[in-house]
C-alpha cells in the first residue's frame, strides 16, 4: 500500500492538487508508476478523501533532475 500523508488538508496551505492520472500523463509514465513512486517515499501524495489520492505538482517537478551527459561532465 502506498504511504500517503495524514495531515488534514485544511491544515495545509491552499494547493491546486492534481490526480494520479493527470501526474502519470505529464510525465509520461503509467499511474503504477507513480503509485511506486509514492509508496518509494520519491514523491509525497495527499488523501482528500477515502480513496482519493492526489499530487502536488510542485512536488512532481521536484522529480526532475538532469542526467549528466559526457560532454557536460567536463
Amino acid at each position: 500500500m502506498a504511504v500517503v500523508s495524514t495531515t488534514p488538508r485544511s491544515a495545509k496551505v491552499s494547493k491546486h492538487l492534481i490526480s494520479l492520472s493527470r501526474a502519470a500523463e505529464q510525465y509520461d509514465v503509467s499511474v503504477k508508476t507513480i503509485r511506486r513512486w509514492i509508496a518509494a517515499g520519491l514523491l509525497p501524495a495527499y488523501r482528500v478523501g477515502p480513496r482519493v489520492i492526489r499530487i502536488d505538482p510542485a512536488d512532481l517537478d521536484k522529480l526532475d533532475r538532469r542526467i549528466p551527459t559526457a560532454g557536460s561532465a567536463a
